[in-house]
């Protein structure tokens, strides 16, 4: 059974053919489609990720080189769900790649992180290490 893509119902009818597809037409919501798109699905972790990252003031192709998934696909999630980005002109995130044993390192030294502000997310089997630092003037 299909289910609508606009309001998720199975009430739907047969209405058609177009393309050598079949078309139904939703009984809840009137709303016409074919059957599923067969293009691939990129999954809701990358997503998140992807937003996130953008949130924390990476550029598109940076999360583009990071996730391994298209600049205009992130752009578009932006887009999609209205996410805007906090403008603030005084600080600017430098960011690393750094697998667990490194990243202990990193906080083993208190030099690393004085005068900043810093988050770490997992990517996969790897960290990443965002951090704020004013400026230099």
């Amino acid at each position: 059974m299909k289910f609508c893509p606009n309001c998720s119902s199975d009430k739907n009818i047969k209405s058609g053919i177009v393309n050598n597809r079949q078309r139904y037409k939703c009984k809840a919501c009137s709303y016409y489609f074919s059957v599923e798109k067969v293009g691939k699905k990129i999954d809701d972790y990358y997503v998140n990720k992807a937003l996130q990252l953008y949130l924390e003031g990476l550029t598109y192709r940076e999360i583009e080189r990071i996730l391994g998934v298209s600049h205009v696909s992130v752009m578009n999630w932006v887009k999609k769900y209205n996410i805007k980005r906090p403008y603030n002109s005084n600080y600017h995130p430098t960011y690393k790649i750094l697998n667990a044993l490194e990243l202990s390192e990193y906080f083993g030294n208190r030099d690393n992180l004085k005068g900043a502000g810093a988050v770490v997310t997992e990517l996969g089997d790897k960290f990443m290490l965002i951090k704020w630092e004013r400026f230099k003037a």
